[in-house]
This record gives C-alpha cells, sequence and structure tokens, in this order.
C-alpha cells in the first residue's frame, strides 16, 4: 500500500495513538490484530501499569507473529527524564515493533530505543521540532496539530493540522527523505486518513476516535458523553492540568470537553493557579462519582465525527471503507 504500511505489514496505514491510561493493552492488541499499528499508552512511565498492560498485549496476541510486529508502547519524554524504569523494562523483556516519544527531547532515550530493534517515532508541534527529531533517528515522524485531543501544543506555539502535515512532508522530502510522516490532530475516519496523504503523509495517528471504542480504558460513561457532544465544545487550556496536579511544561496543554467546571475555571487561569483548591475539589469529587460535568474528558476537535462506541476491529474495517471511498472520489 505505502512505506510506512509496508514497514509493519498494516491492513490500512493507520496507527493506534498511545494514550494514556486509555490505550491499554486490549486496545493496542485488538489493533494490532486488525491491522493497525498498536501503541501501548506508556504514558508517564508507571512501572506497574505499562508493564501489567503492555504484557497482556503480548499474551492477548499470543502466537500471531504478522500481530506481534505492529505492537509497541508510546511515553512522555519529559517524564522518562525522570525516570525511566518503564522504558527500560519494555526494551529488555520484550522486542517492540515500535517505540514512540511525545512532549521533549527525544535523543537521550533514543539509542537505547533503536539498539533494541525498535522503530523510533517521535511526535513533533512545529518546524523547529524536526531536526532533532531527526537526530534522534526517528523512522516515523508523527505531525500533530491543536485539534488533537489530550496533551499537545499550545495554540500560541502549534499548527493547524493540514498545514503541518504539508510543510512537514516538504521538510523531510529534502533533507530526511527516508524518514516517514503520520498526520495526527482532528483524524476520526477514512477521509481524514486520505486526505493526510493527499497531502504528502505516509499515513495517519488517531487517538480520540480509538478512545471511544469498547476495548478502550476509559470510562464508559464519560464515553457515551463523548458521543453527544461536537468539535465546538472542545477546548485547549491548562485548566484540567492545573485540577490534575499534572505540572506539564508551558509549551503544551490540554484539549478537553468544555463541561461546567472548565467553564467555571476557563477566563480565570491565572486565579486558579494561584488558589486551585477550590476547584481541585470540585474535580476530585467530580472523578469519584463518576459526574462528567466535572471530571475531564479529554477529546479533540474530531468529537463530531463520534457518535457510537464500536469495537476497534469494527472501527478499522470502516475507516479501510471510507478511505477507499474517499480515494476512489479523487479519482472517479
Amino acid at each position: 500500500m505505502n512505506r510506512f504500511a509496508d514497514h509493519f505489514d498494516l491492513k490500512i496505514p493507520l496507527a493506534l495513538a498511545p494514550m494514556a491510561l486509555a490505550s491499554g493493552g486490549e486496545l493496542a492488541s485488538a489493533c494490532a490484530q486488525a491491522g493497525t499499528l498498536g501503541l501501548v499508552g506508556g504514558g508517564y512511565g508507571d512501572l506497574e501499569w505499562t508493564s501489567r498492560e503492555y504484557q497482556m498485549a503480548v499474551d492477548a496476541i499470543g502466537d500471531n507473529a504478522a500481530a506481534m510486529k505492529r505492537l509497541g508502547c508510546g511515553f512522555i519524554s519529559w517524564k522518562l527524564a525522570e525516570n525511566s524504569d518503564a522504558l527500560d523494562w519494555l526494551i529488555n523483556n520484550h522486542r517492540p515493533a515500535a517505540v514512540m516519544l511525545s512532549f521533549g527531547d527525544s535523543r537521550p532515550f533514543s539509542k537505547r530505543i533503536i539498539d533494541s530493534g525498535a522503530s523510533l517515532i517521535c511526535q513533533v508541534h512545529s518546524l523547529k521540532d524536526l531536526p532533532l527529531a531527526v537526530e534522534a533517528g526517528a523512522k516515523i515522524i508523527v505531525a500533530q496539530g491543536t485539534e488533537a485531543g489530550g496533551h499537545g501544543a499550545t495554540q500560541e506555539r502549534g499548527r493547524g493540522t493540514f498545514s503541518f502535515i504539508s510543510e512537514t512532508a516538504d521538510w523531510l522530502a529534502a533533507h530526511a527523505p527516508g524518514t516517514y510522516l503520520l498526520g495526527a490532530g482532528g483524524i476520526a475516519d477514512g477521509r481524514g486518513l486520505a486526505a493526510a496523504m493527499v497531502l504528502g503523509a505516509d499515513g495517519a495517528m488517531m487517538g480520540s476516535r480509538f478512545w471511544a471504542t469498547k476495548e478502550s480504558l476509559a470510562n464508559p460513561q464519560a464515553k457515551t458523553v463523548a458521543t453527544q457532544t461536537d468539535g465546538d465544545n472542545t477546548a485547549r487550556s491548562s485548566v484540567f492540568d492545573i485540577l490534575r496536579r499534572k505540572n506539564w511544561p508551558e509549551s503544551f496543554d490540554f484539549r478537553a470537553i468544555r463541561n461546567d467546571l472548565y467553564r467555571q475555571w476557563e477566563g480565570r487561569i491565572d486565579a486558579l493557579k494561584n488558589d486551585p483548591e477550590e476547584g481541585r475539589a470540585a474535580y476530585d469529587d467530580g472523578v469519584r462519582q463518576a459526574d462528567f460535568n466535572r471530571a475531564h474528558i479529554g477529546i479533540g476537535e474530531s468529537a463530531g465525527m463520534i457518535s457510537n462506541v464500536p469495537d476497534a476491529a469494527t472501527l478499522i474495517g470502516d475507516i479501510e471503507s471510507e478511505m477507499k471511498r474517499a480515494v476512489k472520489g479523487l479519482n472517479p
């Protein structure tokens, strides 16, 4: 199909985003077995969580050698800089097909990843990130636009997905033509996958759409809420990072549904930073009660394209059909 799909023997050129605490072993293994690249969301680098979920994926895949070559893991680079035990466990005990690093400098970890035989995936958010990712030895670049759910570049620092894919494709063609490119951010169906490839990407990475699948570890009630919202009702800011006590670098923030608690603080972020206890108490109680008017739902602008909660294999089949229809429409 194309070089990215050929590299991992994929059915379609698509990767599961390694969403922290959502892309667990069941979802990653389901994606790998259905013919896409399945990445466990190692996220913050918790050794117990990562080892449990990755081993679950390995056990689910069993002796399916082709699927095992489509299984990997992703980590947050700035957290690995604090503790890399989970990464070390992964490459010392398994042979991941790929390891993805996001949100920080990949170079301190790239050699041990590449030496393990895994393909290094680096997510970038601006053109100035590209030389460092290529220097790290990235085989695959993920160009993430600010439309993405969860963490990403702030609106001031980041880029819209479509123009960013195009410019990144041009830069790689000139400076690192052997590096593959995936688009991410606001891509949630076969139309978006086809569009990313028309713009010069080798495929796409999807997070939000896979977040709303049966195998995802996200709360089932949260998934239902997500199917009832749209892209207009999401926003990117530091509100939920402050409420969740997540000390992210200032260049990144978090896109989520604008629920009641979010709206209470979105115009008063400085006040929330200076005195967060009231907001945190409300958030913590919302989490305990599974009340998503207060607890967060980290999802992207593609929310309006999410109307159901299928199993991952069914979703991948639908995306493949949509992609083929979109490509056929370009060449009637």
